[in-house]
């Protein structure tokens, strides 16, 4: 597989350390990107990002402070500034901090939520009876060499396997619970105080090994900027949430199907209803590509052929360059670029983890070397 493969284990520090030092050139990949990605979208220089970064250092020491011990020794371990592997963690919450000023009443910042497109498909929904779930994780172009795929050995918590930028501590993956989690942006400023970043949020409920205390999670802590959460559990049980730092609200699945973009599918929060608009626009039918799609595997014949549905469904052109499968738009600057970085596909009952690297319609879904069960059992 064309990707970094990163195993960690230990306490806090050693996982990072050895974070660090096996991914640091994916980490100064990221680190070089986002000096220029920020200068461009936000007018920041480097040094006003990593200062702006601190700012999220005690909301995190509050509520995780093993998890910044963990981003203080990946920087250790790769040979940068902590304060840069901060802002990397909190760079979605800097951007939007800067571009909308972050109050309530004014318009939208241009600059759009991570895409993504999330599924998770329950025992009615397949044919051969078992739980998936996976994304197609959009981002921007110049980080597709940034994107490893970490395995975090911790008992006595859940082991997890997860896909992340380069130096983030959580994003999407499933843990030896049969926990999984897929996440997509959502726009909106809504004038809070200052609430933990996205990765952090992501990897608190990855850590559970109980299903009600992972879905506990957001409403227990204080998140900065808004995001879709999906949930599937290996019971064959899925909880959607749209979560935002003023109110969640939260979709089942329908038939043994549940599906998310990037807009709100369950109400826009009453704080931004007056400004608010849809970003990316495409989410709006890449939904509706999804749900058609997928419903082919209710009469799959074997987990090869839903696999081979799902691969299908995630390599979907329809409103190209911005569809499911999304290519890089040539008007857009180099800078701005999206595409889809990753997708994923993971089976819950059989806990084989797959990833295609890159777009789905070009590579194939590789199965990792990690058995996802292969850690402490859950719940």
């Amino acid at each position: 597989m064309a990707v970094r493969l990163v195993q960690i284990e230990g306490g806090p520090r050693e996982r990072g350390l050895a974070y660090g030092e096996a991914a640091r050139a994916e980490i100064r990949t990221s680190i070089a990107y986002y000096r220029e990605a920020f200068r461009l979208s936000s007018g920041l220089e480097w040094t006003d990002v990593q200062a702006s970064a601190r700012r999220w250092r005690a909301p995190i020491a509050a509520v995780a402070p093993h998890l910044l011990e963990e981003m203080d020794a990946i920087a250790d371990g790769a040979g940068v500034h902590q304060d840069e592997i901060l802002a990397l963690n909190a760079r979605g919450e800097i951007v939007r901090n800067n571009d909308s000023a972050f109050n309530p009443g004014v318009a939208e910042d241009e600059e759009p939520a991570d895409g993504c497109s999330s599924f998770a498909l329950l025992p009615e929904a397949t044919g051969d009876g078992h739980v998936y779930c996976g994304q197609n994780w959009d981002w921007r172009e110049g980080t597709q060499d940034t994107v490893v795929l970490l395995r975090v050995v911790q008992p006595p918590k859940p082991t997890l396997i997860m896909q992340v930028e380069a130096g983030q501590i959580g994003r999407h993956g499933a843990n030896s619970a049969g926990i999984a989690l897929n996440a997509n942006g959502l726009n909106g400023a809504f004038g809070t105080p200052i609430g933990i970043p996205q990765p952090v949020l992501r990897r608190m409920i990855l850590d559970h090994d109980y299903l009600k205390s992972a879905l506990q999670v957001p409403f227990d802590v204080h998140q900065h900027i808004a995001t879709n959460l999906l949930v599937t559990h290996r019971g064959g049980v899925a909880v959607d949430y749209e979560t935002t730092p003023v109110v969640h609200r939260w979709g089942l699945p329908s038939h043994g199907m549940l599906v998310h973009g990037n807009h709100y599918q369950y109400g826009v929060p009453d704080r931004i209803a007056a400004t608010h608009r849809v970003s990316p626009v495409d989410s709006l039918y890449r939904v509706q590509v999804i749900e058609r799609a997928l419903a082919s595997a209710r009469t799959a014949t074997s987990s090869a052929e839903v696999r081979k549905v799902v691969a299908a469904t995630m390599s979907d052109h329809t409103g190209h360059p911005d569809g499911v499968c999304a290519h890089p738009d040539d008007r857009a600057p180099d800078l701005k670029r999206y595409k889809t970085i990753a997708s994923s596909l993971v089976d819950l009952t059989s806990g084989e983890y797959r990833v295609a690297i890159g777009n789905p319609c070009e590579n194939d879904y590789e199965l990792l070397p990690w058995q996802l069960y292969d850690g402490p059992g859950g719940h």
